[in-house]
């Protein structure tokens, strides 16, 4: 039977199965459980596997990374790492720590596979869908079920087609397609939805761009982001070792989907969500030279080479506003020594960046940088609701790395365009 959206075509994989109904709950055999040092091992999976008397079902298949209090700022934060690092070396299992945000490493590592699925204790693992995987956050309890039977219920979602038509303009870039996304769904609109990203500005896209969109599917409230995997997908697969079997999975023609959008990407602007909701989106023409205190590029959503390559674009030659605290955060190790062995961060340094270590630190205000009261910034990452960066006093804005980069050198909110 056909007629099928790629969400039906994962899980009906995942369950053995031909075909799943949308509303239909399987029992789907997971490819990959990732858990961090947050709602990982410490949190009910590392006693509860040992009330059940079970190891960890598929060693091969679990991967856990220590990166959100990495490197940690006190006694408590220092004690979770210390435990992660402890459990996953007594379980056996693929342990990561201080080389960035764990989805970039489950990118980097070759875990996120086309037409897989994917769990992590962290709801931002929808990025793994820029791969063409069903990848998706779940919490400590359901991964405990996971890593004592690899398996977990999950309902087939209804499915939203969002088409992107022409090419970005100049100084416009993914993350801007992400933001006005939010802007037009609203910042729930999507619950417990799949999305499905197509249409010719979404296929130019570097595979770190496709990346921050299926990252920020999770703003809207969606289980899933897909995007097609084609010939960069596979390219970025071969490039870094990858020897896992996968299947490319793709919606059929006449999939029914309960909502279709269409965008012109040579219309869009480039767009800033502003305090305190990632859905409050608007062009930055209508919010230029709101006041700031602190720039960020960094994150999982972006502090990769690209978002990197165009700070520097914008900065190459310029200095950041006397008076702002500029701090960068490259996406993980490997991004962090391509971008040195380019020279990008002798451009950043030079306009008065700080580079920082690859860590989710500053994006859920954990260290490296927080923000105290009546303080602004604008970052790269992917929300900026009250409280995430520090004090509930401060104000977040987010934007794409080229709008920080511009907004570094004015010292208020700009417009990328007059950089490119």
């Amino acid at each position: 039977m056909s007629n099928m959206t790629f969400a039906q075509k994962a899980l009906a994989r995942a369950a053995g199965k031909d075909y799943v109904e949308i509303g239909e709950i399987v029992n789907a055999n997971v490819d990959v459980a990732m858990m961090d040092d947050i709602l990982g091992p410490r949190i009910e999976i590392a006693e509860g596997l040992k009330e059940l008397g079970v190891g960890v079902w598929d060693k091969s298949k679990v991967v856990v990374v220590s990166d959100h209090y990495t490197p940690p700022c006190e006694i408590k934060q220092a004690e979770a790492v210390k435990f992660t690092k402890d459990w996953s070396q007594e379980h056996g299992v693929d342990y990561h720590e201080y080389e960035g945000p764990c989805h970039q490493v489950l990118a980097e590592a070759c875990y996120n596979q086309p037409g897989t699925l994917v769990v992590g204790t962290d709801s931002h693992t929808c990025m793994s869908g820029a791969f063409g995987a069903f990848g998706t956050g779940i919490g400590s309890t359901e991964m405990l079920g996971v890593a004592a039977t690899g398996q977990i219920w999950l309902k087939v979602p209804e499915s939203f087609r969002i088409e992107w038509r022409n090419t970005l303009g100049k100084g416009v870039f993914a993350k801007d397609m992400a933001l006005f996304d939010c802007r037009t769904i609203g910042h729930s609109g999507a619950t417990y939805k799949a999305l499905e990203y197509c249409g010719e500005a979404v296929s130019e896209l570097s595979m770190d761009e496709r990346m921050a969109i299926s990252n920020m599917s999770v703003e809207m409230g969606a289980k899933a982001g897909y995007i097609p995997p084609d010939e960069k997908t596979l390219e970025y697969l071969r490039a870094h070792g990858s020897s896992r079997p996968y299947v490319p999975l793709y919606p059929d023609g006449d999939a029914v989907y309960e909502r279709s959008y269409v965008h012109d990407a040579a219309a869009l602007a480039p767009q800033v969500a502003c305090p305190h909701h990632v859905d409050n989106v608007h062009d930055v023409t209508q919010v230029a030279g709101a006041p700031l205190t602190q720039v960020y590029i960094g994150s999982c959503t972006g502090g990769r080479l690209s978002d990197l390559r165009a700070a520097a674009h914008v900065l190459k030659g310029r200095k950041a506003a006397k008076g702002l605290r500029f701090l960068v955060s490259p996406a993980s190790r490997e991004v962090y020594r391509a971008a040195m062995a380019e020279g990008l961060l002798d451009i950043l340094t030079d306009a008065g960046a700080v580079i920082v270590a690859p860590s989710c630190g500053l994006c859920l205000g954990a260290h490296t940088g927080i923000l105290a009261g009546g303080e602004s910034c604008i970052s790269t990452s992917n929300r900026n609701f009250i409280g995430r960066m520090g004090s509930k006093d401060a104000s977040v804005y987010l934007g794409s790395a080229a709008t920080v980069a511009a907004s570094a050198i004015e010292g208020r909110i700009a417009d990328p365009r007059a950089y490119f």
